[in-house]
Order: C-alpha cells, then structure tokens, then sequence
C-alpha cells in the first residue's frame, strides 16, 4: 500500500516476471505491481515523468484488459474489482493509480456501450490481449472542463471519418496506445450532441501545444496535444454520449478517482503509523503529543472506504438497468460521491501530516507527506468540485432528502 511495501511482493513479481498471470486475483496482482510503483514514485514525482516501470509490470500482470468480457480475451472484472486495485496503487503511486483509472474508465465505456459492433469487439479482443493503454481527450479548448460540451467535430470523409482536435489536456498521451476521445456528432451538430470515438496509434498525430508541469499527480504527464486523428465510421460508438456519460463514464470515473485518491490517503495513514510507532519505542511506550492525528486520520479514512463501498454497490446493483442508473437519486449519488471523497482524502492526509508533524513536513525522511499532499490535492480540482455541484443544483432541488436509513 505504500512505499514500505514488503520485499515479499518485489520477489512475487520477480518469480512470475514472463510467465502466466494467475487468473481473477486482482488484488495479488495488484500488489506486486504496488511494490514496483513504489520503488520509482519519487523519481516519477520529482522528474514529472511516465511511470513505465509501474505500467509494464500491469502489463505483465494482464490488468489493463481486465474488465474485457471474458469472450473477448478479458476477465470480466466488476467495478468492485477496479476500485480495488486502483486503491491498492493509490497507496505507492498515485499517477501510476490515476493512469490506471482513467484507462478503465475508458474500458468501461467501450464494453458497456459498443452495441455488439465487429469493430469495436475487435477491438476489445486487441485491448486484452495486447495490453493496450488507452489514452482519455475529454477536455478542449477555451471549455476546460465541461466534458458535457465539445468544440471539435466528427468530419465525414467519403466511408471514413476525421477529427481534429485542440485538446487542452490529454492524460499520457504520448504513451497511450490509443485515445478515447469525446466529439460533436458532425460539423452542423451542437456542443452537447456528442459522440464517443476510439483511434489507434497508427490512426492520429500529437502535436503538443502545453507541457504538465503541475503540483501533483506528475506522472500523468497530462500534456496538451492538437490532435488529428483518421479511421473508420465504426471507430464511433453509435451510442450517444449523453447516454455514455450518464450511465458509465460519470459513475466509473467518481469509483475509480476516489479509489485512487483513499488509496494515497491509506499510504499517508500508514506512513503517520509507522511514525507513531517508532516515537514510542524511543520513548519507552509513550505516545508523541501528536499521536491523536493518528486515529482521527484513520476514523476519516473508514469514512471514505465507506463511501466509496457504498457508491460501489448502487452503481453495481443498477449496473444493468439504464432506466435506474439514470434516476436522479442515483445521479446524485454518484456525483455526491467524488465531491465527498476528494475533499475526505485530502483530510485524512492533512492528518496524517499533522500527526508525523515536522518529519512530515520535510521532504527528506521516511515520514516525508509532501508527495501525499501534492497528489491528493488534484482530487477537489480535478474536475472541479466548484462546477460539480453547480450541475448538480437543479438536482438536489427535484429530489426529497431520503427519509430512511436503510436501503432497498
């Protein structure tokens, strides 16, 4: 879970480097990943650079395509089972976590709304058997973060299609596999009639326009790209996004992002742990004045687990119902959930903080919390909790407050 991770995963990995990953053992599998993350994390963080040996070792583990279908080459992994591992990364990686977030947030869509197309089965058929990273472009242009609005268009050419686009932030892009991008559905079609298309490297170009020199979550490398991008009619879901956005791409990406984000609050609380213990045993079982931070942090941390685990069964339990996926108290939900969890880690890990005070505070020691912090504080900006609930006012204005506890 954090950079303390025990050799004994390191020698997990090492033993099953170039063999079969054993099957449906997301969270093992995820651990020996965790223990390599952590060994690059600071040099990830301090060099604002990919983490590739993280991703080649998800790679070896077969975790990109885990949530392919099993007829299609996957292992038809539940939104329960990512949120697992992207918390176990969270806790050694941060951007490693968000890397792998955003990823199958993008697989999600692709399974979830392909409409059965030969392309686009293919294509998850590739994904699971070749480890493919897919790429995300949902933000462009003066818009920013109004993924609901797109500038760029979706261009007929003959039997193929064409798209340029400016895309403010494309998250590791230039080391994607492919992009999964949201556009307007043709040229004459308004912002918010969109649709979602794939490419595959060899169908576009990058042209960076702005380079990810952030605070945190540096690793990313959320670079800005003009995008231009060739392929077939079937590389667009026939879905429309409206759709997409409502029922996967919201729901998946406030799963996978708080997952990622209690991941490195986790790593800050073990790490605060680990202080407190070893202030006692110098001192002869006394506890350090800031030993309180301690189990506070932890009691925000279950707060968040709780949260997230109960977003996780309302997502899964309308999974396959549109009609109740799209309920406005589901919704609500879903969107109460990202604010909550990004504004609770950041909490838990200020706490954390507090409790290793000074050791804490300096970049230098093995209590250092700046990466944590840094990283942690993307979460209420990343789309920002600000725009969130403003969307989400007209809401909370057609729905009662539940007037029980227990649910259906």
């Amino acid at each position: 879970m954090t950079s303390d991770v025990s050799t004994l995963t390191v020698r997990n990995r090492r033993a099953t480097a170039g063999k079969s990953a054993p099957q449906r053992d997301f969270c093992a599998r995820a651990q020996i990943v965790a223990a390599v993350a952590a060994e690059h994390t600071g040099a990830v963080d301090r060099d604002g650079r990919f983490p590739k040996e993280a991703m080649d070792c998800i790679r070896e583990q077969r975790l990109l395509g885990v949530m392919i279908p099993t007829e299609l080459g996957g292992e038809g992994a539940r939104a329960a089972d990512i949120v697992d591992i992207c918390y176990i990364l969270g806790g050694a990686c941060a951007s490693t976590a968000m890397i792998f977030a955003m990823h199958q947030v993008k697989i999600a869509c692709l399974t979830r709304h392909c409409g059965g197309d030969p392309w686009q089965r293919q294509l998850q058929r590739r994904i699971a058997g070749e480890q493919l990273l897919m790429a995300s472009s949902t933000t462009e242009g003066i818009r920013g973060g109004d993924i609901r609005s797109s500038e760029a268009a979706i261009q007929t050419m003959g039997t193929g299609i064409a798209l340029e686009r400016n895309a403010s932030v494309i998250s590791y892009g230039a080391y994607g596999d492919g992009i999964v991008t949201t556009a307007r559905r043709s040229q004459d079609a308004a912002g918010n009639d969109q649709v979602l298309a794939v490419f595959l490297k060899q169908d576009y170009t990058l042209e960076r326009t702005s380079v990810w020199n952030a605070f945190g979550m540096r690793g990313t490398c959320s670079d800005g790209y003009m995008l231009r991008a060739k392929g077939e009619a079937a590389q667009v879901l026939s879905e429309p996004y409206e759709r997409i956005h409502g029922q996967t791409m919201v729901p998946c990406a406030h799963m996978f992002w708080s997952a990622s984000w209690a991941g490195i609050a986790a790593g800050a609380v073990q790490r605060a742990r680990a202080f407190v213990r070893k202030a006692a045993r110098a001192s002869g079982g006394q506890m350090p004045p800031a030993a309180a931070h301690l189990t506070r942090a932890r009691l925000q941390l279950e707060t968040l687990r709780g949260a997230i685990q109960s977003g996780v069964r309302s997502f899964e339990a309308h999974a396959s119902d549109p009609g109740k996926l799209n309920a406005n108290e589901v919704q609500l939900a879903m969107t109460f959930l990202k604010v909550e969890a990004s504004e609770l880690a950041v909490t838990v890990v200020m706490s954390a903080m507090r409790c290793c005070g000074l050791a804490g505070y300096r970049n230098d020691g093995e209590f250092a919390m700046g990466r944590h912090l840094r990283d942690v504080l993307s979460a209420p900006i990343m789309i920002n909790n600000d725009r969130i609930l403003a969307n989400a006012e007209a809401g909370v204005l057609m729905s009662d407050p539940p007037m029980r506890l227990s649910q259906d």
